[in-house]
């Protein structure tokens, strides 16, 4: 064990050198994405509310009070 040559002590520079290369290299990542994601989001939300409606709008006709008035 004394062939080995005792280990540097890592430093506060030394994490924050490695944090910045990481958020530098997933930051990149993220701009590329973020466009397509949020087109999807909206595209989903919008197919949502208009499947509602139209099940909505189909309910409410299939349960429609009919209301005859009668003049004697």
């Amino acid at each position: 064990m004394s062939d080995q040559a005792a280990p540097e002590k890592i430093t506060r520079d030394d994490i924050e050198a490695k944090l910045r290369e990481l958020r530098g290299d997933i930051g990149e990542r993220v701009e590329t994405v973020k466009l397509p994601a949020i087109a999807i989001a909206v595209g989903a939300v919008v197919a949502t509310v208009v499947v509602a409606y139209g099940l909505g709008r189909r309910r409410g006709k299939r349960k429609q009070m009919v209301l005859e008035i009668r003049r004697i």
